[in-house]
């Protein structure tokens, strides 16, 4: 049974799910900053899915990636699926700016993480809202 890792529990806010994955967002106002979670149980990697679950992870991070690029205006944007500290499979997809908080370096550790307001997490839903479209399902807030 799928169940969130407690770590990404404590450190972000779920939106909703596509298809495969549930998409969260990260507590850390730093940056926008989104993690898609395969809704699969007791898997760390990525060869551990079928290749069905495969392709659509990688549909589903395209898809994502392009999305918030153009939503937030990014200058580059990171995509990784890491897991050193969190072994369920996760890809990362961090919108990247030259004026971000941490630019050119990595965001892990790079700052202290600050908090969303409640405006700031309602403008970042909204905006994300507008271009998810119908394969997309929110979670109410």
């Amino acid at each position: 049974m799928f169940a969130l890792d407690s770590r990404l529990v404590q450190d972000t806010f779920v939106l909703g799910d596509f298809p495969l994955c549930r998409l969260l967002l990260s507590k850390d106002a730093n940056y926008p900053w989104f993690i898609l979670v395969p809704r699969r149980a007791d898997i760390s990697e990525i060869f551990q899915l079928d290749d069905t679950d495969r392709q659509q992870l990688w549909r589903e991070t395209q898809f994502l990636s392009e999305t918030l690029k153009k939503c937030f205006a990014a200058d580059k944007m990171n995509v990784a699926a890491l897991g050193n500290v969190v072994s369920q499979l996760h890809m990362h997809v961090i919108v990247r700016r030259r004026d971000d908080a941490a630019w050119p370096a990595p965001v892990w550790g790079a700052k202290p993480a600050i908090e969303y307001s409640a405006d700031q997490l309602d403008e970042v839903r909204r905006r994300v809202a507008a271009m998810l479209g119908d394969d997309f399902q929110f979670v109410e807030a």
